[in-house]
C-alpha cells in the first residue's frame, strides 16, 4: 500500500510529521477539506501530468486551477493529466491519494506559488483516507520541489 511508502518517507526524512488517518474519504478537495476541518484552499492537491515524454507532479492549492498556457510555456509542451490506469503505476499512489511523498518512481515535483498563501497545507498521504499537515516551505524542501507559477488563483 502506498500509505506505507509515505509513512516510511516521513519516518526517514521528517519523523516529527505524523500521517493523519481519516474515517471519511478525502479523495477530492471538498471531501478532504471536510475530513480535516480546513478551508478547501489549504488542501494541497497533487496533479500528475505528462508533458511530452516527461511526467511531472505539480502541487497546488485546492482552489487553484491549472493554467495550461503557463504550464506549456514553462515545460515546452502541452500538459495532459495522466490516465487513471497510469497514476498508480507511475506514482505508487491511487487517484485521490496522490502526493509528492514516498513515490514509486522518482519524479520532478513542482510547488505552485498558490500554496504560499497558507501557513499550513494538507496534502494527501498516499491513500484516500490519509493526509499530513505541513508548511508549504517544508513540503517543498522535503521533496526537492521547485517553486513555479502555473495556476489561476481563486480565492
Amino acid at each position: 500500500m502506498s500509505i506505507e511508502s509515505v509513512r516510511a518517507f516521513f519516518a526517514e526524512k521528517a519523523p516529527d510529521i505524523a500521517v493523519i488517518d481519516s474515517p471519511s474519504s478525502s479523495a477530492t478537495v471538498a471531501l478532504a477539506a471536510e475530513a480535516y476541518g480546513v478551508e478547501p484552499g489549504r488542501i494541497a492537491k497533487t496533479l500528475s501530468l505528462r508533458v511530452g515524454e516527461r511526467v511531472v507532479l505539480i502541487v497546488a492549492a485546492g482552489t487553484s486551477r491549472m493554467d495550461n498556457k503557463k504550464v506549456k510555456a514553462l515545460f515546452g509542451g502541452k500538459p495532459k493529466m495522466l490516465g487513471l490506469d497510469e497514476v498508480a503505476g507511475i506514482t505508487g499512489h491511487e487517484v485521490g491519494g496522490v502526493c509528492p511523498f514516498g513515490l514509486k518512481t522518482p519524479l520532478p515535483v513542482y510547488c505552485d506559488v498558490s500554496l504560499r498563501a497558507f501557513d499550513e497545507v494538507v496534502p494527501a498521504a498516499g491513500s484516500t483516507h490519509s493526509a499530513v499537515r505541513i508548511t508549504p516551505a517544508r513540503m517543498a524542501e522535503l521533496v526537492n520541489a521547485e517553486w513555479i507559477d502555473v495556476c489561476q488563483h481563486q480565492s
